[in-house]
Order: C-alpha cells, then sequence, then structure tokens
C-alpha cells in the first residue's frame, strides 16, 4: 500500500483529543470549521504551530502521519500561498473516512510554546 505522509499543526486542545483517541484519530470538527485541512510539510506546519497557535494559545504542536494515498487521490491539493503551503481540503463530513485511511499513528514531531 502506498501512503502519503501529511502534517498537522495543532492546539493543546484538539491535541488532548488526539491523544485521547491514541493518536489514531483527529476530532469531529467544530460546526465553524466545515473543512480539515492536513498540509503536505512540515515546513508549513511548523509555521502555523509555531507562529499562530503557539502565540495566539501558548502552544502549538506539528503532527506528522501517513494516509492511504489512494484515498487520497479523491482529493486535490490546494497552495494558498507560496510554494509550500500546500494543503488538502477535506469536507468535515469526509473526516471519519480519512480517519479510518490514517496507517499507524498520528506522532507528534515538534511543539512550540509562548509565555
Amino acid at each position: 500500500m502506498e501512503t502519503i505522509t501529511l502534517y498537522r499543526p495543532e492546539g493543546a486542545t484538539e491535541l488532548a483529543l488526539i491523544q485521547q483517541s491514541g493518536f489514531k484519530r483527529f476530532p469531529p470538527r467544530l460546526p465553524e470549521q466545515p473543512i480539515f485541512y492536513p498540509v503536505l510539510n512540515g515546513e508549513y506546519a511548523t509555521q502555523i504551530a509555531r507562529d499562530w497557535n503557539a502565540k495566539t494559545s501558548g502552544s502549538g504542536f506539528v503532527t506528522r502521519f501517513q494516509v492511504d494515498a489512494s484515498f487520497l487521490s479523491a482529493y486535490d491539493v490546494h497552495t494558498v500561498g507560496s510554494a509550500i503551503h500546500k494543503e488538502y481540503w477535506i469536507p468535515a463530513a469526509d473526516l471519519p473516512q480519512f480517519n479510518e485511511n490514517i496507517i499507524g499513528d498520528i506522532e507528534v514531531i515538534a511543539e512550540y510554546h509562548c509565555k
């Protein structure tokens, strides 16, 4: 099976929910979050976790995980800034199926804290 490595910047609240799942699933989106945005590289995820999440809420984390490539083939990659700002737009309704196609664990690879 071919997989694609994805990354996701997280705040402490969402990371706690991921931990509660045994690092297997992302939590459902809130009503004001109609899209789930996993990103294609660690640099982009780091920018958000360090420069946004940590500064606004005190901490930010970068997660890394593998997803079945055949599942992701149904979704387009979107560039939302410079060349490194690439992400998938997964509708919130598709997140349960997305979670079923995560291979292995969601791992925390970096954390950032602001005082």
